[in-house]
């Protein structure tokens, strides 16, 4: 289920600005989490939160958290939203068009992402990959060759750019399309490991750089769980290649299952350490994948004639397919969904589908209609 905040649409920049800027200020309250501030938003306007935070009272808030929200000065946030942009990161909020929708049904959604190069992929269908930083040679390549096959297809190759399967698959994305996601664990900022600089670089020119720590912030072990749920929540599958009975891969696959997406493990050696987490996956259910044809048949598509279709495909020009709600000029996301009244994530699904049949082509603003459709 989505969750649902009662946050109306900024209806001008000034707005959209203040909006971001209130969140961010909500985000240095002491003792005020991500889970705390989204359910509260069940019930309060954000402008009421930070303008009259004395209403939260009657929901539980403490005392001491009240007057720390009485004593926030919003024009500092707002120079701070405004200097983040002058240095040219984006900042994308919560309850806003440009938030991804799949991360905002998370109950612990981020309310703020700091974003750096192509933002249009947060709309697009994602793939997580996740392993070890430790991988076997084998599990590297086996990585980026199905990160490759995948991004090739039109999914966005999503991971957290540490060293081993996450490089390896952002490496395989950049090989294909350069479209990949790499969620951090520090300000958007800060390049670590530092040895993933010049991977870095390239996915700054190509594809998109995300975390929802305030830039400047430095690498902490507490990030990385944190910034594993992102990775979970944008991404429609999590495929973990190799993996240790306890690690921070397994966490983010039992975060997927959690938020009802799909989770893939690539099985190895009975004798590979990194391995054995892959093997608990898939002995507690997640799909078994040997390569990428497996992954798009796990998500509901099939070989034909060299592509890869829906196996009974449904998509013809009457009332109810998600062509009619596609044009000749960029349509989003947020508006096919809205207009074809499907949930978000088979959206995302049938999106892909149309593409690879040659149907729609996706753009920087969108999806599009082409001649075939």
């Amino acid at each position: 289920m989505a969750h649902q905040l009662p946050l109306s649409s900024a209806s001008s920049e000034a707005d959209l600005h203040f909006h971001q800027a209130a969140l961010l200020a909500l985000l240095y309250v002491r003792g005020l989490s991500c889970r705390d501030v989204n359910k509260l938003l069940t019930h309060v306007p954000l402008a009421r939160m930070v303008t009259e935070p004395e209403c939260l009272q009657c929901y539980g808030v403490k005392a001491d958290i009240i007057g720390a929200l009485s004593a926030l000065n919003m024009a500092n946030y707002e120079r701070k939203i405004q200097a983040f942009k002058h240095q040219g990161i984006d900042v994308i909020a919560l309850g806003t068009s440009a938030y991804p929708e799949l991360l905002a049904e998370l109950p612990d959604a981020p309310l703020l992402l700091f974003c750096r190069g192509n933002t249009q992929l947060l709309k697009r269908p994602q793939i997580a990959m996740v392993g070890s930083r430790s991988a076997s040679l084998a599990g590297k390549r086996c990585a980026q060759e199905i990160a490759q096959q995948l991004s090739a297809t039109g999914l966005i190759i999503t991971s957290g750019m540490a060293m081993g399967v996450d490089a390896m698959s952002h490496q395989g994305a950049l090989m294909a399309t350069g479209q990949t996601v790499a969620v951090l664990g520090t300000g958007v900022d800060i390049c670590y490991p530092r040895r993933n600089k010049a991977l870095r670089d390239d996915i700054l020119a190509k594809g998109l750089l995300v975390s929802e720590f305030v830039p400047t912030t430095p690498a902490r072990a507490m990030h990385f769980p944190r910034r594993n749920r992102i990775i979970a929540g944008l991404s429609l599958a999590t495929l973990v290649v190799e993996a240790e009975r306890k690690s921070g891969s397994l966490i983010t696959a039992e975060l997927a299952a959690d938020y009802n997406r799909e989770v893939m493990a690539i099985p190895g050696s009975i004798n590979n350490p990194y391995a054995k987490g892959c093997h608990k996956l898939i002995k507690e259910g997640a799909a078994l994948v040997e390569s990428a044809k497996d992954v798009l048949q796990e998500l509901g598509f099939s070989a034909q004639n060299g592509l890869y279709i829906k196996s009974e495909p449904t998509y013809c020009e009457d009332e109810n397919s998600i062509l009619r709600h596609i044009g000749y000029e960029p349509t989003c996301v947020d508006d096919i969904a809205s207009s074809a009244e499907v949930p978000i994530t088979e959206l995302l699904t049938q999106l892909v589908d149309l593409e690879l049949e040659g149907l729609i082509e996706s753009t920087s603003e969108g999806y599009v209609k082409t001649g075939g459709g």
